[in-house]
């Protein structure tokens, strides 16, 4: 079993912090898609959708997507903490947080950046090189819809610990790289004190120090 990753990526980040938190080791190699690599043999046959990180293993089957591949290691009982949850409210929880996380905040950020930057032209979509424009209209998609998620997870933080309750789950990784995404697009997020107090404590964790 191999791991692909490019550790600057936010979706390799997501993955790196769960395998800290899990305690899981993992043979892992480094593809540069800034250079192309993905898009290179065996990289361009084992992942047509040419995007990190993903898993191989050792039947051939290749995982991609970060959730899939955290998900596939802890069900695969590689890992020694259960952070998906461990009853069926617990998973429908954090099932439903990491949905609103990403569609409403991380997928829309990730956009957002992807057509703010002139270091993407050419590719404005992941795993693609193409002739799509940039878009300041989705950036300031991307931007309204973090702002709307951030008011309501910070109300809903006064009351919890953590993202999905009172312990710490796979969602409050996926909060942690959304904040970094808000932070890399420019978003102030001075107002939403209990979302920074969160964020705060995730940064003393040891899984998330780089």
């Amino acid at each position: 079993m191999k791991l692909y990753q490019f550790d600057p990526a936010p979706a390799s980040r997501r993955v790196d912090i769960f395998l800290k938190e899990a305690d899981v080791s993992i043979a892992t190699e480094q593809l540069n898609v800034r250079d192309g690599d993905q898009f290179k043999e065996p990289f361009n046959s084992l992942n047509p959708f040419h995007c990190v990180p993903f898993l191989e293993l050792s039947d051939g089957t290749v995982i991609s997507e970060t959730l899939a591949i955290c998900r596939y290691l802890e069900e695969s009982n590689q890992g020694k903490i259960n952070l998906f949850g461990s009853t069926p409210k617990d998973r429908a929880s954090i099932e439903m947080w990491n949905r609103r996380l990403e569609i409403d905040g991380y997928i829309p950020l990730m956009a957002g950046i992807r057509n703010k930057f002139e270091r993407f032209d050419g590719k404005v979509l992941a795993g693609t090189r193409n002739d799509l424009k940039r878009s300041d209209i989705i950036v300031k998609r991307g931007e309204d819809s973090a702002r709307i998620l951030f008011e309501r997870l910070d109300k809903y933080l006064d009351k919890y610990l953590f993202v999905a309750g009172k312990e710490f789950s796979v969602a409050d990784i996926t909060l942690f790289s959304t904040l970094e995404l808000a932070n890399n697009i420019g978003l102030n997020l001075d107002e939403y004190v209990n979302i920074l107090d969160l964020k705060t404590r995730l940064s003393g964790r040891d899984a998330f120090k780089k």
